[in-house]
Parts: structure tokens; C-alpha cells; sequence
């Protein structure tokens, strides 16, 4: 069974919605085998995905070819996570990393925060060079 490459990534929750799949292969954000390739590519059994996210690339490997998303628990039967530890452990320290400068949700800096970031950063680079 043929389908094209945007919508295997979308049925095996690589993706939120198609065309957000067909987003990131157009970008090279996930390719197919090593290569950028365009999302109506048709991919075949025992080929690997890479998708990088931020500063990991995470590998999968199709173990089978679909066209209807799958719930969350079937994914394994058709697709066999190749990620390296490494990669795994990047990505969890920028995740950790992000958290540190802002709590999750709590918006722009308001105007007490920007007026403390300018006492703190009052004179930084105005060092004269002799």
C-alpha cells in the first residue's frame, strides 16, 4: 500500500494535524532516510525518520506503511524508536533549561520586571577602552 510521507508522519502521531506534518518536511525538520525529501513522497518499510526538535534529533524506523491515524498505543506496531540515549537527554536539559527563565504561562515581563532587568543591566558595555 502506497501513501505519501506528510500523512504516514500524521498517522503515526509524528504530527498534530497534516499539515502541520507537511510543515515540517518541507522545512527539513523531518527526513526521510538521512535526506530532505517533499512530503508527497511515498516511503517504504524499514526506512527511518529523523524529526529534530530544538536541539535533539530523534530516529524512527517504519516497520509498516498506513494512511488513518492510529491511537497512541498502536504506534508501535508500526513504527520502532532508534533515538540514542544522548539525544533523548539533549532534549530534556533544553527543556529543563527553558523552565529556568520563565514559569510556563506566566506571560510577557511586566513592567517591574523590565525595570528591574534595566538596574541590572545599568552600565553593562559602558567600559572605556584606554
Amino acid at each position: 500500500m502506497a501513501s505519501r510521507f506528510d500523512k504516514v508522519v500524521w498517522a503515526v502521531r509524528l504530527a498534530k494535524t497534516r499539515s502541520q506534518a507537511s510543515e515540517l518536511i518541507s522545512k527539513g525538520k523531518v527526513k526521510l532516510n538521512g535526506q530532505q525529501v517533499k512530503p508527497s513522497r511515498e516511503p517504504k518499510v524499514g526506512d527511518s525518520i529523523e524529526i529534530s526538535k530544538n536541539t535533539a534529533t530523534y530516529s524512527y524506523k517504519l516497520i509498516d506503511i498506513i494512511d488513518k491515524r492510529v491511537g497512541p498505543k498502536l504506534v508501535e506496531n508500526y513504527l520502532i524508536d532508534t533515538t540514542p540515549l544522548e539525544e533523548v537527554e539533549k532534549f530534556r536539559l533544553y527543556n529543563l533549561s527553558q523552565a529556568v527563565y520563565r514559569d510556563n504561562g506566566s506571560g510577557k515581563p511586566t513592567k517591574k520586571d523590565r525595570r528591574e532587568l534595566g538596574y541590572f543591566l545599568e552600565g553593562w558595555g559602558d567600559e572605556e577602552e584606554d
